[in-house]
């Protein structure tokens, strides 16, 4: 049986160790998203073999592992989870396995694993350069509300968050966002503030990159976000006022222009089968879906 941990912040040296080699471009191959999220997922580790292992318990309360990932073959990682699942007489539940995952599980144990799609954790992946640059008639649309941005709020700026006075604004700006959405809000936004309040409060120790718009020296929208892969940034967070005209849009190029330029892809992450935030996330086009799928044994 393995011996599962909380996941300390202390614990991220050893937990990048064994992602310094990912190339998967899946956004729960993070850090970050493994600390966060702790209190939505009750994730916990383990290392064997330079390998990292993680089990963590979905929205319905049942125990799942992502795919170990290191230096182990995965033949024998695969096998340490089943039985890790049979010990604990529960049913083998493998979560956030792309198509390239399942290629390579489907290569090492084949026809041992069936698998779902899980729609509602689908990754949107973009083109950089497009997100910058906005380019197309598909994208006119956020053109012309970054413009009505511009043209309402001449005296707008974007700045990087540096020190911790821009970090305390922003988490300022999170409590009055909360005020004003709470109250049509589900749970799951809930673990969304405490999830951005950790990035926030641990923002230099998780090394994470952030931007922020302000309009009269106020802080209007904020984004965290930080390498995922050789080739693609993650955003981790995207917050704005909704009731300023073209304010999401605006931080979302802005923060891409500035903090991802050097990458290929800006991962997105998923929408968690909320309809607006799918709306919000198609409506740029994505140029790659990540499809995710649930492994269980045949």
């Amino acid at each position: 049986m393995i011996q599962f941990n909380s996941i300390q912040l202390s614990d991220k040296k050893v937990i990048d160790d064994c992602l310094a080699e990912n190339t998967f471009r899946a956004c729960d191959f993070c850090f970050t998203n493994l600390f966060a999220w702790q209190s939505k997922f009750r994730t916990s580790f383990a290392i064997i073999q330079q390998t990292l292992f993680i089990r963590y318990q979905d929205p319905e309360g049942q125990l799942c592992y992502m795919m170990p990932i290191g230096k182990m073959p995965l033949e024998k990682s695969l096998s340490i989870i089943i039985e890790d699942a049979r010990e604990n007489n529960i049913p083998l539940v493998i979560k956030a396995i792309t198509r390239r995952m399942w290629i390579c599980i489907e290569k090492s144990m084949p026809d041992v694993f069936q698998y779902t799609h899980d729609v509602d954790n689908d990754e949107y992946i973009y083109l950089t350069e497009r997100l910058i640059s906005l380019s197309g008639k598909k994208l006119q649309p956020k053109r012309n509300h970054i413009n009505r941005f511009k043209a309402e709020h001449p005296d707008w700026s974007y700045v990087p968050l540096i020190t911790e006075i821009e970090l305390q604004e922003c988490s300022d700006m999170l409590d009055e966002w909360e005020d004003l959405n709470i109250s049509k809000a589900e749970k799951t936004l809930r673990f969304d503030y405490i999830a951005t309040k950790i990035m926030l409060q641990y923002f230099n120790e998780l090394q994470l990159v952030g931007g922020a718009i302000r309009v009269n020296g106020k802080i209007v929208a904020f984004t965290i976000g930080e390498r995922l892969t050789g080739d693609t940034f993650v955003t981790h967070v995207e917050k704005a006022f909704g009731e300023m005209n073209g304010a999401y849009p605006m931080i979302n190029q802005q923060f891409a222009e500035h903090e991802a330029h050097s990458y290929l892809y800006v991962n997105r992450e998923e929408d968690m089968g909320f309809e607006y935030l799918r709306q919000a996330k198609r409506s740029y086009y994505p140029d790659m879906m990540l499809e995710e799928r649930i492994l269980t044994l045949k």
